[in-house]
C-alpha cells in the first residue's frame, strides 16, 4: 500500500514521462506545483518505490523511469478520466456526422481517425466478424479434382471459394457432408466456424470411412473465414516516431506483428468485453513487451459486436486514449442501434 505522498510523486513521475520520454529526477518534481515536496524527500521516496517495483532506473541516467507495475498502478489508481478537450470533441462529432453507406467504411474511418489523434497504432473489428453467420453452403465440382465453394451469409454476402476434392471422393458423399454442414452450421457466426467444425461436426464426417482427414481439411479450407478482410488498422508505422523505439529489431518484431493478421486478430478478441488495459509484459507476445494495449467492446442488444483498440508504447497517453475508447465505444453503439433497427 502507498502512502499518498508516494502515490503523489509516482503520479508525477508518470506524467512527466510520459510527456518527455525522458528519466525524471527529484529535482525536475520538486519545482512541479502541485507537488511541493524537496528533491531530498523526492529522492528517499523515489528509492522506496524503486525498491517496491514501482520505478526503474536507466543505467546511464540518475533519473527514474516508471516500471511495468507502475504503470498499472497508475492505470488502476492515479489516471484522471477526463472528457475530451475541444479537438478531440470536434474530430469525433464531424466524423459520426458524416453519411456512409458501408459499416466497412466506418470500421476503416474509426482506424485512421483513431490513429490520427493518438499518435498511436488503431486495431478496430467490425460488427460483421460477429454478426455474419451461415445462411447457406453449396459445394459443386468443376472437374475430379476441385470444386468451387458458394457462402451465402445472412446479410446477403456471397463468397466464393476453389477448394480441393479429397481423391476417391464420390459427389454423392460430398452432397452429404453439404447437407450435414447446413444443417450443423447454419446460423454459426463466421467467427466461430472453424471451432465449431470441431465441437459439433468433425465426428459426424469420421463416419466417412474413404478420406477422413482429407475431407476435414477440405471443409476446413470452405469455412476458412478471412481475418484480414475484418480487421482494420490505422497509424501502423507511428511506432517509429516514438522515441523508445529507435531500436530498428525492436521497431521491426512490432511491425512484423502487426502483419500477422490472425496473431494480432486473436490478441484483439481474447480479451473480456468493456475496456480493458494490457501494459508491457501482461501482453503474451515477446515484440509487445514494450507496449501497451488498451481495447474497448462495443455492443448492440447487450451483445459485443466489435472491438476498438489503440497498441502504443508502454510511456503511452493512457487517460486520453482511456476517454477516446469509451467516447467512441459509445457513439459505435449509438450507430449501430441506428443502423440494425
Amino acid at each position: 500500500m502507498l502512502t499518498e505522498r508516494q502515490r503523489m510523486i509516482l503520479n508525477a513521475i508518470v506524467d512527466d514521462y510520459i510527456r518527455s520520454a525522458e528519466p525524471i529526477g527529484s529535482r525536475s518534481i520538486s519545482k512541479r506545483g502541485d507537488v511541493g515536496f524537496s528533491p531530498a524527500t523526492i529522492r528517499n521516496e523515489m528509492s522506496d518505490l524503486e525498491e517496491l517495483g514501482f520505478l526503474e532506473q536507466p543505467h546511464t541516467s540518475a533519473g527514474r523511469i516508471p516500471s511495468h507495475k507502475g504503470y498499472r498502478y497508475y492505470v488502476d489508481h492515479l489516471v484522471r478520466h477526463g472528457t475530451l478537450d475541444a479537438h478531440e470533441l470536434e474530430t469525433v462529432k464531424l466524423f459520426f456526422a458524416e453519411k456512409v453507406q458501408e459499416m466497412e467504411e466506418v470500421i476503416q474511418h474509426t482506424a485512421n481517425m483513431l490513429s490520427g489523434l493518438t499518435n498511436y497504432t488503431s486495431i478496430v473489428l467490425g460488427p460483421e466478424v460477429f454478426t455474419n453467420t451461415l445462411k447457406h453452403l453449396q459445394i459443386i465440382p468443376l472437374n475430379d479434382k476441385t470444386a468451387v465453394a458458394i457462402i451465402v451469409t445472412n446479410t446477403g454476402h456471397v463468397e466464393n471459394k476453389t477448394v480441393a476434392i479429397p481423391p476417391g471422393l464420390p459427389m454423392n458423399e460430398i452432397e452429404k457432408v453439404v447437407n450435414l454442414l447446413n444443417a450443423r452450421l447454419q446460423g454459426v457466426p463466421l467467427l466461430q466456424f472453424k471451432s465449431k467444425l470441431y465441437t459439433e461436426v468433425a465426428g459426424e464426417l469420421n463416419k466417412y470411412a474413404v478420406g477422413y482427414h482429407e475431407l476435414l481439411t477440405m471443409v476446413e479450407s470452405v469455412l476458412e473465414n478471412d481475418e484480414k478482410d475484418r480487421i482494420f488498422l490505422g497509424g501502423t508505422t507511428n511506432m517509429l516516431t516514438q522515441p523508445e523505439f529507435k531500436d530498428v529489431d525492436k521497431v521491426k518484431n512490432i511491425l512484423d506483428l502487426l502483419e500477422q493478421t490472425p496473431v494480432l486478430f486473436k490478441l484483439v478478441t481474447s480479451s473480456p468485453t468493456g475496456l480493458q488495459i494490457k501494459i508491457g509484459s501482461e501482453n503474451s507476445l515477446a515484440a509487445m513487451n514494450d507496449c501497451s494495449l488498451i481495447t474497448a467492446t462495443y455492443s448492440y442488444d447487450d451483445q459485443p459486436l466489435g472491438t476498438i483498440g489503440i497498441l502504443g508504447p508502454t510511456r503511452m497517453e493512457y487517460a486520453k486514449v482511456i476517454r477516446l475508447l469509451e467516447h467512441l465505444s459509445a457513439n459505435m453503439e449509438v450507430l449501430l442501434s441506428r443502423w440494425y433497427k
